[in-house]
């Protein structure tokens, strides 16, 4: 399922130092404006220690994690809704995207400059944001006329007309799509036919030094500033130094700053319910293996993922929950119990459920 988190942000906030660690992947890092001009791609492992208990439980050869995709997009900069700089190039890549992650810079450092002069994330939110949508506000621009052609002509539904001019009306008072489209009612099916990069989900990363990092009144104030949207708070640098140790070095690491787990493995799952997805276990000798769905399929359609006969073929998922299995300690056993059973096509799949499919092509 290749959905794609698009890394944006202005220049020099430390967009492909993030990137860097999150793939540990070596891309253009330096210090100005268009350093990357192709976006990069990045396919980012989900981490789940569940896996590792079911590789135990059946003795499979090896681990295979569910996965986030994240493209590395260059700096925007002020007019590229205009086309200013590379500015078109961007954009484009953005609404190739399938939710954006804005990273900001929240820290001081004399050696990198901020293009504007001076860190303010409030202020780097807003440039972006504005970009976006007045970009958005050029495709509504001309879509609107054609809408009202056609629903004159009974060619088109009257709500797509309505639904673009709600959103016109939100951009014109700098509201994103995204925050309130929810609020005003509208329906995402509709919404999403416009292609609006304001509508695509938000994550906010903010970049900070070690000082910030332990500011919690400052990291709520940050969260404030973009609630309902998630936020997450990492030191970019510390990431990409962290990604080069060995996992128990790692770990040591993390316990001396006081951290429970890695920024990156944060915004990984971050990412990942921004996406709307969530993943169901499979296990064997070979492999255990995270399958990635949208939240709300049923068995069929998770069981089209492993190939398509699967769900062409279906007749039934057995399947238990990843805590009873390990509570009872092998399948054998879980069956004894009554733990196993037997789910017909209407089944809507729960993330960390163990299944193994029936299927007959």
């Amino acid at each position: 399922m290749a959905l794609t988190i698009g890394i944006a942000g202005l220049p020099n906030v430390g967009k492909s130092t993030l990137f860097n660690a999150l793939t540990r992947a070596t891309v253009l890092a330096a210090n100005y404006p268009f350093a990357t001009i192709e976006p990069n791609i990045g396919v980012v492992p989900l981490p789940d220690e569940r896996l590792k208990v079911l590789a135990d439980i059946f003795g499979s050869e090896k681990i295979i994690p569910a996965t986030v995709s994240f493209v590395d997009i260059a700096g925007i900069v002020r007019g590229a809704s205009e086309g200013e700089g590379l500015g078109n190039q961007f954009l484009a890549n953005i609404r190739e995207a399938d939710a954006i992650c804005q990273v900001t810079r929240a820290f001081e450092d004399p050696d990198v400059v901020h293009v504007d002069g001076k860190v303010s994330p409030k202020d780097d939110i807003e440039t972006v944001s504005t970009e976006l949508i007045l970009a958005d506000m050029q495709t509504l621009e001309r879509q609107i006329p054609k809408l009202e052609k056609e629903v004159r002509a009974k060619r088109t539904e009257p709500e797509y007309l309505s639904t673009a001019q709600a959103c016109m009306d939100m951009l014109e008072r700098g509201v994103l799509v995204s925050a309130g489209a929810k609020d005003a009612g509208l329906d995402p099916e509709v919404v999403r036919s416009f292609q609006l990069m304001t509508a695509k989900p938000f994550i906010y990363v903010f970049n900070m030094d070690a000082e910030g990092m332990e500011d919690e009144a400052k990291q709520q104030e940050l969260r404030d500033l973009v609630a309902p949207a998630e936020a997450v708070f990492l030191d970019a640098q510390f990431e990409a130094e962290l990604v080069e140790l060995d996992e128990d070095e790692a770990r040591e690491m993390l316990a001396e700053v006081g951290q429970e787990e890695s920024g990156l493995d944060k915004l990984a799952r971050v990412g990942f319910d921004t996406l709307g997805l969530q993943t169901y276990l499979t296990a064997g000798e070979k492999e255990a293996r995270a399958w990635t769905i949208h939240k709300g399929w049923t068995a069929p359609q998770a069981a089209g993922v492993i190939h398509t006969d699967f769900e062409r073929g279906f007749i039934k998922a057995e399947i238990t929950s990843y805590d009873g299995l390990v509570k009872a300690g092998s399948i054998a056993e879980a069956r004894a119990e009554g733990l196993l059973r037997l789910e017909g096509k209407d089944y809507v799949m729960q993330d960390g459920d163990v299944v193994e499919f029936k299927f007959n092509v």
